[in-house]
C-alpha cells in the first residue's frame, strides 16, 4: 500500500486548505483512514478519522472547521481544513488502518502571517 499526500503548503491564519491522500491499491474502502499531524517537538496526534462505513471522528481542536471525507471510488482521502491557526502548523500524515498500518511521507502545512 502506499499513501502519497498532496495539498500542504504555507497559509496565512484563517485560511483554507485541502488535502488529500492518493491510497494504491484495491482494497482502500474495506479500511479506516485518518490524518494524523506532528508539530515540532511533539508526539504525532490524531486529527480526524472516518470509518469505512463513513463515520467521522474528530480533535476536540478541530472539530468544526475541519472536515474529514473519502471518496472510496477515487481511492482518496481528504481534509479540508478552514480557519486555520497558527498552532495548526505541523506535518500532516495519512494512516490506512490505524496506527499499525500504513503511513504516508507527510505534507507540510505552515499557519503563519
Amino acid at each position: 500500500v502506499q499513501l502519497v499526500e498532496s495539498g500542504g503548503g504555507s497559509v496565512q491564519p484563517g485560511g483554507s486548505l485541502r488535502l488529500s491522500c492518493a491510497a494504491s491499491g484495491s482494497r482502500f474502502l474495506f479500511f479506516p483512514m485518518g490524518w494524523y499531524r506532528q508539530a515540532p517537538g511533539k508526539q504525532r496526534e490524531l486529527v480526524a478519522g472516518v470509518t469505512k462505513g463513513g463515520e467521522t471522528n474528530y480533535a476536540d481542536s478541530v472539530k468544526d472547521r475541519f472536515t474529514i471525507s473519502r471518496d472510496n471510488a477515487k481511492n482518496t482521502l481528504y481534509l479540508q481544513m478552514n480557519s486555520l491557526k497558527p498552532e495548526n502548523t505541523a506535518v500532516y500524515y495519512c494512516n490506512q488502518g490505524g496506527t499499525r498500518g500504513f503511513w504516508g511521507q507527510g505534507t507540510q502545512v505552515t499557519v503563519s502571517s
